[in-house]
C-alpha cells in the first residue's frame, strides 16, 4: 500500500482544480463561441460594389421573412453548364467571387451565394434555415437551367450544404472539395477530450445524405490538410455510394491549396470538360 505525503495532498488538489477549470473554460468557450469558430463571417458594407473580371450580376434573394441572401451570379455566352458553389467558412463574396473566375473561364455559368451574417447577407444563423437557403438557391437556378447543367460545389463548410442539396434534387453531379463525415467528427478529432456530442448546435451530418444522391460524386482531399483530416473524408466516401463516387487524394496538399496541384485541375477538367 502506497500513501501520499499530507504535504503533497494540497498540491495535487490544487493541480486538479486547475485542471478541472482550464476544462470548463476550454468547454465552455467552444459552447459559447461556436457561431464565430465555426463560421468566421465578414461583414460587408451594403454599399460595396463587387469588381471581378468577368460579367456578373448581384442578387438579393429572400428564402424568408427577415432573410436576406446577397449573392453572385457569373455568365457566359454559351455556358456549358452552371455551378451552384457553396464556400467555406471564412471570407465573404468579395473573396469568394474571384475564385468563382476559374469556372467561368472554363465556360461554366457559376452562382455563389453568401450565408446569413456573411458579407451583405442577413438573417439569424441556424442548421435548419441554411438548409432552406441552400434549396432557395437551388429553386432559382432551376427557373433558368434544367437541372441536367446543373453541378452542385461544396468546399469544406458548404459541403454540407452541396450534399443536402444533391440529396434532396436530381442535379448532374456534385464535386465535395475537403469535405468531412460530420462537424461531431471534425470537432471530436480536434477536441478528443471535450465531450464536442453534446456541446455542438451545428452537427452538420454531411454523411447522412450521402446514400440518397443520385449522380456521380466527386471527393478531393489533400493528404496533409490539418483543419479537416483526410481520414473524416474517407469516411465519408465509406458511406456515399459506391459505383458513382470517386476519391482522389492529393498528395502534399493541405486545407486551403487544392488549386495549386495539377491533379485538381486534371480532376475538375475531366468531369466538367467531358
Amino acid at each position: 500500500m502506497s500513501f501520499i505525503p499530507q504535504r503533497e495532498k494540497p498540491k495535487l488538489k490544487k493541480v486538479i482544480i486547475i485542471f478541472v477549470i482550464m476544462y470548463l473554460g476550454i468547454a465552455s468557450t467552444l459552447y459559447f463561441l461556436q457561431d464565430n469558430i465555426l463560421f468566421r463571417p465578414t461583414v460587408l458594407a451594403k454599399d460595396f460594389e463587387y469588381k471581378f473580371s468577368y460579367p456578373f450580376e448581384e442578387l438579393f434573394l429572400n428564402p424568408e421573412e427577415g432573410v436576406v441572401i446577397n449573392a453572385l451570379h457569373f455568365t457566359n455566352i454559351k455556358p456549358k453548364g452552371v455551378i451552384l458553389y457553396f464556400h467555406g467558412n471564412a471570407g465573404d463574396l468579395s473573396r469568394w467571387g474571384k475564385i468563382m473566375e476559374y469556372f467561368v473561364q472554363l465556360n461554366y455559368d457559376v452562382l455563389v451565394m453568401d450565408y446569413r451574417t456573411y458579407g451583405k447577407s442577413t438573417g439569424a444563423l441556424s442548421q435548419e434555415g441554411l438548409y432552406r437557403d441552400a434549396q432557395f438557391c437551388y429553386d432559382y437556378l432551376k427557373k433558368s437551367y434544367p437541372e441536367e447543367y446543373i453541378t452542385v460545389y461544396g468546399r469544406s463548410l458548404g459541403t454540407t450544404f452541396a450534399a443536402f442539396v444533391a440529396s434532396k434534387n436530381n442535379p448532374k453531379q456534385i464535386i465535395l472539395e475537403t469535405p468531412y463525415y460530420s462537424m461531431s467528427d471534425v470537432a471530436k478529432l480536434r477536441f478528443p477530450l471535450l465531450p464536442t456530442k453534446y456541446l455542438l448546435k451545428y452537427k452538420l451530418p454531411t454523411y447522412s445524405f450521402m446514400n440518397k444522391i443520385d449522380c456521380n460524386i466527386l471527393i478531393l482531399h489533400g493528404s496533409e490538410d490539418k483543419v479537416i483530416k483526410i481520414s473524416s473524408a474517407e469516411k465519408l466516401f465509406e458511406v456515399a455510394p459506391e459505383n458513382q463516387t470517386t476519391f482522389i487524394a492529393i498528395e502534399g496538399a493541405s486545407h486551403n491549396d487544392l488549386i495549386n496541384f495539377e491533379e485538381y485541375h486534371n480532376a475538375i477538367k475531366d468531369l466538367l470538360l467531358q
